[in-house]
Parts: C-alpha cells; structure tokens; sequence
C-alpha cells in the first residue's frame, strides 16, 4: 500500500467508517456468540428437565426439606420438574383460577386448588386447563392422592399483567405464592404441582392436564450462524470499499490531466 493510498484511509470520513465496521463486526460476533450461549442453556435446561420427568414418582416429603418455607425455598430449584405424589383433601371453598392461560389453540383457565395435608401443611394443585366459559369440574368429595410435577413460585417478569397487592383473590394472573399464601388456609408449601395422576380420579375429561414444556433447541443456533454470516459480510464489504477506493485513486493518480477543448470558431460572414 502506497502513502497516498493510506493517506486517503486515514482521512476522517475513512476512519468514521473503519470505526462503523469495527463496531458493527464486534456487535454481530457477540450478538451470534450469545446466541450459541442460549442455545446451552437451553439444551441443558431440556437435559434436566427430561431427566427429572423420567425419575419415579417418590412421595413429596422425601424431596422436599422440611424447613422450607415460602420466606426461605431452600432446596426448591433441585426438585423443580420432579415428580412426586402425596395425599390430602381438597379445599375447594379456596380454589382461584389462573387467567389468561392458552393449551392446544384454545384460551382458558387454569384450575389450582389448595390441598390440605392434615399436618397443618397446604399444597397448591393446578388440576389443569379448562376452555373459557367452563365452570370449575367437581372434585372427589374424600381424600385423595396426587402425583404430579413440583415448580416454584411464578414471578412476574416483564410487562406481565400484574395482580392487585392486596385483598383476597379468585382469579390470578400466576401461581405466585407469598401473594396467595394469606389467603390459604394452613402453612403454605414453596411449591405446587401440576396434577398428572389423581386417585380417585379427575372425570369427565376435565380439567385437562397442563401440556409438557417446549423441549426443542429453538431457533439460536441458526440465529448465531446468520449474525456471524452478517460479520463475515459486512468485513468482506469493508476489504471490497477499500480495494475500490485505492483503485480509483491510483487510477487518478496514473491519469494525465485532460486539455480544455479549444471552441470552434465562428465563420465570418
């Protein structure tokens, strides 16, 4: 490269874009390597969960320590997506639903019930989906046995609907148990569960059981290959700019300059 060649990179509009490149390459390099970062955390998190929907069925006082509260989950992410079973009575004068809920292409409500353990303990059981417009199913009037998948307490995130900070609720936005524990009777536990198995059972088909997670990788590999595809070309764009640009400079340069054209003269009359 010529002095005059990098004379002209080095002028201010040429160091603007150098600047511009850089900066769109490093902004497309990390953009595709947190893409590639998504994607482990997304394959481990469908590692652990397939694994803990696999295990047998154990009873809920074996996973769950017994000091846990809702103030202090201690132990409750080691046991989210695990399944367990327990007994009790259902409470239904305390049922709420959780709105704005959607399975299968339909939209609905969520069903959760508290479950009474006889110990001065209470489980939160989501019983499943029903479509709008369906009125709570009945529940078995005895004691009954649950098994179903553990989760912690739902937190709002985001711009999420946001539930009233005080009062008594029936209906919900999410199982969100420090807001629901006043209103349960008996100790609430740190979780609850999605009901999979009751004994006796759920009739009538309803409510119906809360669908399995999305397992799938999702789109971020694909996603990193484009951002990185996106760098690639903007760097190949920058070496092109350049190349036409010394060309062009150079071609100038090698030019001999063009002599004015002389006017024609007008013929005398």
């Amino acid at each position: 490269m010529e002095r005059r060649d990098l004379a002209m990179l080095t002028r201010p509009r040429w160091i603007a874009f150098h600047l511009l490149v850089v900066i769109g390459i490093v902004a497309m390099v990390n953009l595709g390597l947190w893409q590639l970062r998504r994607l482990d955390q997304r394959q481990d998190f469908n590692d652990t969960v397939t694994a803990r929907l696999a295990a047998d069925p154990v009873p809920l006082d074996d996973v769950l320590p017994a000091d846990a509260t809702i103030a202090d989950p201690i132990g409750v992410d080691e046991i989210e997506w695990r399944t367990a079973s327990i007994s009790g009575r259902y409470l239904p004068d305390a049922a709420i639903r959780i709105v704005n809920r959607s399975q299968n292409g339909r939209a609905g409500d969520n069903i959760v019930v508290p479950l009474d353990l006889g110990d001065g303990r209470t489980l939160l059981v989501n019983r499943g989906f029903v479509p709008l417009g369906v009125d709570d199913p009945p529940l078995p009037a005895t004691d009954v046995t649950v098994t179903g998948v553990l989760h912690p307490s739902q937190q709002r995130t985001g711009i999420a609907a946001r539930d009233p900070d005080r009062g008594a609720l029936t209906e919900a936005q999410r199982v969100d148990l420090e807001r629901l524990a006043d209103q349960m009777p008996g100790r609430l536990l740190p979780v609850y569960l999605d009901l999979t198995v009751s004994d006796p059972p759920e009739t009538g088909g309803l409510p119906e059981p809360v669908i399995s997670p999305d397992l799938s990788e999702g789109n971020h590999l694909s996603y990193a290959i484009q951002w990185f595809i996106f760098s690639i070309a903007v760097a190949a764009g920058w070496v092109l700019a350049v190349r036409v640009s010394i060309r062009r400079t150079q071609q100038q340069a090698t030019d001999p300059p063009s002599s004015p054209t002389a006017e024609p003269l007008e013929a005398s009359g």
